[in-house]
C-alpha cells in the first residue's frame, strides 16, 4: 500500500521579531529611569508620613541586651524595618549638626546656592569654548567648581564623620532596643501586609 504524498504550503513572507541588542547602552530605558525614582522632597514627605512616635523611639525602658547572636540579628533587622523613617531623620539631624558646627562649609554652600539663584534669576546663556551653556549647565558647572573648595573646607572629613556617627548611633539603637516589647508577631505581619 502506497501512502499518499502530503504537500503543505509553507510559502509566504515571514517576519522575524526584532530583537534589541542585549549588550550596549540603551538610552531610551535610561531616560525613563528618572521617572521611577522619587524626588528627594517626595522621599522626605513619604518618610515623614511613616515616622514612628519619638516617645516610642526613645523609650529607655525598652533598651535590653540580647541572649544570643541569632536573636540579635533578628532584632536589628526588625528595628531597621520598623524605625526606618526615624533613622533617616537621625541621619539628617547629624548632617544639620555638622553644617552648623562647620561655618566654612556653610559659607561655601551658601555661596554656591546664591550663585545658582543668581544664574536662574538672570537666565542668560553663557558661551564657554564656543558652546552655549543654559542655566542648568551653569549651575552644574558652579557645583563642580565648588568641590575643591568644599574639600579644602573639610567637607570630606565631615561627610565621613556623619556616616560613621550615623552608623554607630543607628546600630546601637537597633541592637539594644527591644522591638518585641511594642511589636508582636501578629502586628508585624499586619504592618507588612498594609505596606
Amino acid at each position: 500500500m502506497e501512502t499518499p504524498e502530503v504537500h503543505i504550503d509553507v510559502s509566504g513572507d515571514m517576519e522575524t521579531p526584532k530583537q534589541e541588542a542585549k549588550s550596549g547602552f540603551n538610552l531610551a530605558s535610561f531616560s525613563n529611569f528618572s521617572t521611577r525614582i522619587p524626588s528627594p522632597w517626595e522621599l522626605l514627605r513619604l518618610s515623614r508620613q511613616n515616622i514612628r512616635p519619638w516617645s516610642e523611639f526613645l523609650q529607655t525602658s525598652n533598651f535590653k541586651t540580647v541572649a544570643n547572636v541569632s536573636r540579635l540579628t533578628n532584632r536589628i533587622i526588625r528595628n531597621l524595618a520598623y524605625f526606618q523613617s526615624n533613622y533617616l531623620f537621625v541621619f539628617l539631624g547629624l548632617i544639620v549638626y555638622c553644617l552648623l558646627t562647620s561655618p566654612l562649609i556653610l559659607i561655601v554652600l551658601g555661596a554656591v546656592f546664591y550663585a545658582c539663584y543668581k544664574i536662574k534669576q538672570n537666565s542668560t546663556p553663557v558661551a564657554f569654548f564656543s558652546k552655549q551653556l543654559n542655566t542648568n549647565q551653569q549651575c552644574i558647572a558652579v557645583g563642580v567648581a565648588s568641590v575643591p573648595v568644599l574639600y579644602l573646607a573639610g567637607a570630606g572629613a565631615v561627610m565621613f564623620w556623619v556616616l560613621g556617627a550615623s552608623f554607630f548611633v543607628i546600630s546601637l539603637h537597633a541592637a539594644f532596643y527591644n522591638i518585641d516589647a511594642i511589636v508582636t508577631e501578629d502586628m508585624e505581619t499586619f504592618l507588612t501586609e498594609t505596606v
